[in-house]
């Protein structure tokens, strides 16, 4: 009997419209940042006011994917992933025609929980469609459709929405929200696999249990690991080079490529090595070092934008093998631990945001080396002693 190869058993269309729908997801947050001036003057606020919608985003999106994730096991994903983005357009739209600041962050908090109920279910619905050999790979494609918002949304955000302003540009995610919507409504399974009446609601205490609840913890170490870069990246090279904001849209392009390919990569080596979280803890711990010598030793930009290519792609290579680690339990309870994972990765966000401004203002950059070091031995430390629990 023929085999299939796996590249032909993964469900590709499933996975295009997940990637069409993570790309809307985090578009609708990521993109802002070209905005932020023009939001300021048109709302009449201060521009770091109009950042903070960032911390805002970042707690309803963890909020709402431990709800979501949790409801899924209940009553089944098609609905819900329907629904989020549809919810996401109408949000986005919301935010689009508020008239003050305070109906902006109001809708701007509605689309992180929108976001956020949709990006744990989704990874939910890939994994549990393809076998555990398969889905490093598959949840690495679906996480490079969240990579592209930095390589393609953000530079797409500031050409179009130079003619038509940001209020145009969070329209047009509307739609793309709206359209990925429907193409999950064809992709998605309807239905729900029968289930007995003990397993009507989902077991916390069997969702959460220890290994579940260590890889949570390391996912923050990574999250914020990460953040720190992608967060303060550009900033970086303002402050140490003097480069102006146009120069850095090359170095934040190859920074953005260094993800995506890292996520590639990384998909590839969870499914063909066996043991996924020793692959994560490696990439941990290369990415610390790389850290070092991305914040402590910067003798001109090109090899600052290197390092940060290297820095972003060693700790995308392990995000893979750590999703399907993560996903690893039982069908029943995915979607909570997934949709925990969502929660977990806004509060690394929201941790790389607070804890590089108490670097950037005590030691500056150069504490960031030895801080994204710590934070990658983290990670091997918490990885390493995961792999001795049982599931």
């Amino acid at each position: 009997m023929t085999v299939p190869s796996a590249s032909r058993a993964l469900p590709w269309a499933l996975i295009g419209a997940a990637c069409l729908g993570s790309f809307a997801a985090t578009s609708s947050g990521t993109t802002r940042a070209p905005f932020l001036l023009e939001m300021a003057h048109d709302l009449d606020v201060s521009m770091p006011l109009v950042a903070n919608l960032v911390s805002m985003t970042a707690t309803a999106w963890g909020v709402t994917s431990a709800a979501a994730g949790y409801l899924s096991d209940l009553v089944g994903r098609r609905a819900l992933l329907v629904a989020a983005l549809i919810a996401l357009a109408l949000a986005m739209c919301g935010q689009a025609s508020a008239g003050s600041f305070l109906w902006v962050a109001v809708w701007a908090s509605g689309a992180g929980g929108c976001a956020g109920a949709f990006t744990g279910v989704v990874f939910t619905e890939v994994s549990s469609r393809v076998e555990d050999r398969q889905r490093g790979r598959a949840l690495g494609w679906v996480m490079g459709g969240q990579s592209l918002t930095l390589v393609v949304g953000v530079p797409l955000a500031a050409w179009v929405g130079s003619a038509i302003g940001w209020r145009g540009w969070n329209v047009c995610v509307g739609g793309l929200a709206f359209v990925a919507s429907l193409a999950l409504l064809l992709t998605v399974r309807s239905g729900r696999r029968p289930v007995t009446r003990a397993e009507q609601r989902p077991a916390l205490r069997r969702a959460l249990s220890p290994r579940v609840l260590a890889l949570l913890g390391t996912g923050i170490a990574e999250r914020i690991c990460y953040g720190l870069a992608a967060v303060y990246f550009a900033t970086f090279l303002q402050a140490v080079y003097g480069l102006s904001l146009a120069a850095t849209a090359i170095p934040l392009a190859v920074f953005a490529l260094g993800n995506v390919l890292g996520t590639i990569l990384g998909g590839q080596l969870a499914d063909r090595l066996r043991d996924r979280l020793r692959t994560f803890a490696i990439a941990m711990a290369m990415s610390g070092l790389a850290a070092l010598g991305l914040f402590m030793w910067h003798p001109a930009p090109a090899i600052s934008v290197a390092l940060g290519f290297l820095y972003v792609m060693l700790n995308a290579l392990g995000r893979p093998s750590y999703m399907a680690s993560l996903a690893a339990v039982p069908d029943e309870v995915r979607g909570t631990v997934l949709g925990l994972n969502g929660t977990s990765a806004s509060l690394g966000w929201i941790c790389a945001a607070g804890l590089g401004a108490v670097m950037i203002s005590t030691v500056g950059f150069e504490g960031f080396g030895p801080l994204g070091a710590v934070l990658g031995v983290l990670g091997t430390i918490g990885a390493l002693s995961c792999r001795r629990m049982s599931s």
